[in-house]
């Protein structure tokens, strides 16, 4: 049976929406950071280059506090572009996430 999160491919990126192939580099992307009281919190399979733009964009905190759910994740303006952006790729594509596009540290 297919739904949001599965498809004849295996599982999909709730992210770019692309299916997960057993094939490709994949990450458990905890929607609270361990560090800021998610672990053995809820997990959610991520396309490796998905979590890695997750994590290049947004702080621990800021996941902890406003964006520990899939669609927070997804309404997020750079991650929205991104989203929009992988998803025309095949399943395995990888790219360079450049670092420090956080901005500054508070």
């Amino acid at each position: 049976m297919t739904n949001a999160l599965h498809s004849q491919q295996g599982p999909v990126c709730p992210i770019c929406g692309r299916p997960i192939p057993a094939h490709v580099l994949q990450s458990l992307h905890h929607l609270v950071p361990k560090l800021r009281g998610g672990k053995g919190g809820p997990v959610v399979l991520l396309h490796h280059i998905c979590h890695r733009e997750i994590h290049a964009t947004l702080s621990e905190s800021d996941l902890a506090r406003h964006y520990n759910t899939v669609a927070a994740l997804r309404a997020h303006p750079r991650l929205a572009k991104f989203a929009a952006w992988v998803a025309n790729r095949p399943p395995e594509f990888m790219s360079r996430v450049p670092g420090g596009r956080r901005g500054p540290r508070r």
